[in-house]
């Protein structure tokens, strides 16, 4: 059964930092690129990072860039989101998806490429 689960989310202060992980079962992650989405309460899934299969290309939404770093380490077949100088606005449920293309498509249209989702994992970020 090919799955995605996500891990690390939890609860920080504003400033803090968390490292989400993003870890497959049943298929091998080196051949797709990852996107990171988020959904907020009441508010719609966004995109907020992706990489590619080669980790050759790199996007990230504009209000994370500089604080959230997305990394991968294929032999591991985990995908990470290191997440610095969170704020309250971060607050989300975070997913990991896969896109068996290997490559990044515009944030825009990221959602609409993935193949496979996770479950999700909670970052709350509030003092």
């Amino acid at each position: 059964q090919l799955q995605l689960v996500e891990s690390g989310g939890g609860l920080v202060q504003p400033g803090g930092s968390l490292r989400l992980s993003c870890t497959a079962s049943g298929f091998t992650l080196g051949y797709y690129a990852i996107g990171w989405f988020r959904q907020a309460p009441g508010k719609e899934r966004e995109a907020v990072s992706c990489i590619s299969n080669d980790a050759g290309t790199t996007y990230y939404k504009d209000s994370v860039k500089g604080r959230f770093t997305i990394s991968r380490d294929n032999a591991d077949n985990t995908v990470y989101l290191q997440m610095n100088s969170l704020k309250p606005e971060d607050t989300a449920v975070y997913y990991c998806a896969a896109d068996d293309k290997g490559r990044c498509s515009s944030l825009a249209i990221l959602a609409f490429e993935m193949d496979y989702w996770g479950k999700g994992t909670l970052v709350s970020v509030s003092s």
